[in-house]
């Protein structure tokens, strides 16, 4: 049966309850029109505050215009799948200086494949009903703006910490996209903004990276130092990091919105290898074989095993000094490296300043 002797409507409608049968939490359809972004994207870019992540204006205007992108495409599907663990007890392990802390996206399986894998099957589903059809998927694959598309497709709206809210889930959820040639009618934005005047996220973040509402400078937000960045983090950042060894969940930890949060189903984004609960002094002792096997199928892979170890230094620089902490250092003071022992001398100094300190005191 070909697209065009169905009902647009009931087709929408099918859809969305096909997402959710596939684990999607909430589904939702909009155009293409993506102007108001585009020119929010232009202006940040112009700031510089992409940093190191060219990629965001590599491919000029065909991040904000899925049609460019993808010929032929007339409907964006946006989905949302929740990935937060039920038991994740972030602000005790942010108190706690010599665990590390990795951000709750990243503590299980790497989202990409499973979130692509459900998007393709939603896209045979329906095209086992209206028969061949242009459609392609998304999930952080592509230059896409997918804040943007799911705020239009009135999955939420985005908040002052440049994140989808949702008023029912907060923000501890995963997006994809399916770019689709399908005439579907589109669903109505989210265009309040239901922060209202609450800026809890903008005041606790460790290193200052909001320049304003819903303006954040990558270069100074600990997930872009600690995952996309590749030489050192600048030496002035790297006492406020603490213990965040693999992104930051700060502004999303503080966000009101987030006690609606519901537990994900999902038993892939559960905590693997106790990176949940691991102290950094052991994480620090792994060798690039164990980084490699029990970082399989993980977003940990993208820092790679130089860059973890810079951060885990960074992290140890900040810890108590224990006799833990100090021997990991010293293990590692010669690293092969030069990247890691920079971190690792910046990390020893760190405690031997305080230990001065500490005998300073009358």
């Amino acid at each position: 049966m070909s697209s065009s002797a169905l009902d647009p409507a009931a087709l929408a409608q099918s859809i969305k309850e096909w997402g959710r049968e596939l684990g999607f939490q909430q589904v939702g359809i909009t155009g293409v029109d993506l102007a108001e972004h585009e020119a929010h994207l232009q202006r940040w870019l112009e700031q510089g505050y992409q940093g190191e992540m060219d990629y965001m204006a590599a491919h000029g205007n065909k991040r904000s215009r899925p049609d460019e992108l993808v010929p032929g495409t007339l409907r964006v599907i946006s989905l949302r799948m929740d990935y937060l663990p039920g038991d994740t007890r972030m602000n005790q392990r942010l108190a706690q200086p010599e665990k590390a802390y990795v951000s709750r996206y990243a503590l299980g399986r790497d989202y990409h494949k499973l979130i692509r894998k459900r998007i393709q099957q939603l896209a045979e589903r329906i095209q086992q009903v209206v028969g061949p059809f242009g459609f392609r998927a998304f999930v952080d694959s592509a230059p896409v703006l997918e804040k943007a598309a799911a705020q239009q497709a009135g999955l939420g709206w985005i908040g002052k910490n440049t994140l989808l809210l949702n008023r029912k889930a907060g923000s501890w959820f995963f997006l994809g996209e399916l770019f689709v040639d399908i005439a579907l009618p589109v669903d109505e934005p989210i265009t309040r903004d239901h922060c209202g005047s609450c800026h809890a996220c903008l005041d606790i973040c460790p290193t200052e990276a909001f320049v304003g509402e819903r303006i954040l400078d990558a270069r100074r937000c600990i997930s872009y130092l600690t995952i996309e960045l590749k030489g050192p983090i600048p030496v002035e950042l790297r006492g406020k990091i603490g213990n965040r060894v693999f992104g930051c969940d700060d502004c999303q930890i503080v966000c009101p919105w987030n006690r609606f949060a519901k537990p994900t189903e999902q038993t892939d984004f559960h905590p693997r290898h106790s990176l949940d609960n691991a102290e950094l002094a052991e994480l620090f002792r792994w060798t690039e074989d164990e980084f490699l096997s029990r970082t399989e199928g993980s977003p940990l892979r993208r820092a790679g095993y130089e860059r973890w170890l810079r951060n885990l230094a960074v992290g140890l620089g900040n810890a108590p000094s224990s006799i833990p902490v100090l021997e990991a250092l010293q293990a590692r003071r010669d690293d092969s490296s030069e990247l890691v022992r920079e971190h690792v001398q910046w990390a020893l100094t760190q405690h031997a300043e305080r230990a001065n300190s500490l005998e300073d005191r009358p």
